[in-house]
């Protein structure tokens, strides 16, 4: 087991971090939030950030737009996240409110509501130890919403998923 060294800030020139950062978006998208949080990292001096920000935003290396429609996109198809889930991550990553609307604008609704039920199906399959049938579909309903879909949706799955119309022999 090697010892653990404490991280050391890289000292890097503007230039350098610009260079840096114009690899790192070619190979992936990268929102503004992301470049300044690795500009910090890097010890890059505050006053040049903005200038090497702006400079990767006229030359197109970096647009949110575009960031956000991918992130959208990807976190919808392979992570099944909802779109709650999906705006609050955009939002910690210092994509502006507007842009973040305007990406999830273009979710179609009845895919997502198809996504949620195949989800649904799945955690339903592999659930195995409840109490009852209730606790059955809370732990459907907390699933779905940890995922980030709204609050409707995700009982509107769960009850068609758990049929719960039993007559109730309390009274």
């Amino acid at each position: 087991m090697q010892p653990q060294h404490p991280r050391i800030k890289r000292d890097k020139t503007p230039e350098q971090a610009y260079a840096s950062l114009v690899r790192l978006c070619a190979r992936s998208e990268k929102s503004s939030g992301d470049a300044l949080r690795l500009m910090q990292r890097w010890g890059v001096d505050p006053a040049a950030r903005g200038q090497v920000l702006q400079r990767l935003l006229d030359e197109r290396f970096i647009d949110d737009g575009r960031y956000a429609e991918a992130f959208v996109r990807d976190k919808l198809r392979f992570s099944g996240w909802g779109a709650r889930k999906i705006r609050a991550s955009l939002r910690l990553k210092g994509v502006a409110p507007a842009i973040i609307d305007r990406a999830l604008a273009a979710l179609d609704r009845t895919d997502t509501e198809e996504r949620l039920l195949v989800r649904l199906e799945k955690k339903l399959r592999l659930t195995t130890r409840y109490k009852d049938i209730y606790d059955l579909k809370n732990k459907l309903i907390r699933y779905g919403l940890s995922l980030g879909y709204d609050y409707e949706a995700v009982r509107d799955a769960a009850g068609r998923l758990i049929h719960t119309d039993e007559p109730c022999d309390a009274f």
